[in-house]
């Protein structure tokens, strides 16, 4: 078939319906309305199925570090409260036997209690009573030996109380809190 000039349908296309199709398709023979391309619904699906996951995840998480009856411990014999004078630290193993923990006798406010380890990268903690502080030797971390808030250095939490209670004359650990 020639093609003639002046012909009513006009030329030919090689990508025309009533023609070959192009070279290009012969190798990429797909379609667009045939793709399994993800929808934006089903996409934004998706995302909020995995969102409400992992936030329901977390809060599992959360929940069990809550109830973890590592923290607790039994309530256990720390000292005799007339063998720690004022001003001093006495140093013992709470919750656990791998946990150490730190116990001071403040100047006119009685006994309390922290965890010994620094809540940077868990070095241990030791009590300087001579510039009235708990210090963490690894990268300088200094806590207030009254509350156990942070005062200098790297850290970003407090360190965690050791709840106390004083039957007789034997002061007990209760109980770490959170």
């Amino acid at each position: 078939m020639s093609k003639q000039r002046g012909s009513r349908r006009g030329p030919r296309w090689p990508w025309s319906r009533d023609e070959r199709q192009p070279g290009w398709r012969d190798e990429f023979p797909y379609r667009r309305d045939q793709d399994d391309a993800v929808t934006r619904r089903h996409f934004l699906q998706l995302s909020v199925i995995t969102s409400g996951a992992l936030f329901g995840g977390t809060s599992v998480f959360a929940l069990l570090g809550r109830l973890d009856p590592r923290r607790r411990g039994d309530p256990e014999a720390i000292i005799a409260t007339g063998d720690l004078p004022e001003g001093e630290a006495h140093y013992f193993r709470y919750p656990g036997s791998g946990e150490q923990a730190v116990l001071l006798n403040r100047p006119g406010q009685g006994f309390v209690a922290y965890s010994q380890k620094c809540t940077h990268l868990a070095c241990a903690v030791y009590y300087q009573p001579e510039h009235d502080r708990l210090y963490c030797p690894c990268h300088e971390g200094i806590f207030d030996p009254t509350t156990g808030e942070v005062t200098a250095g790297p850290p970003q939490r407090p360190l965690p109380r050791i709840r106390l209670e004083i039957r007789g004359d034997l002061i007990y650990a209760l109980e770490e809190e959170p």
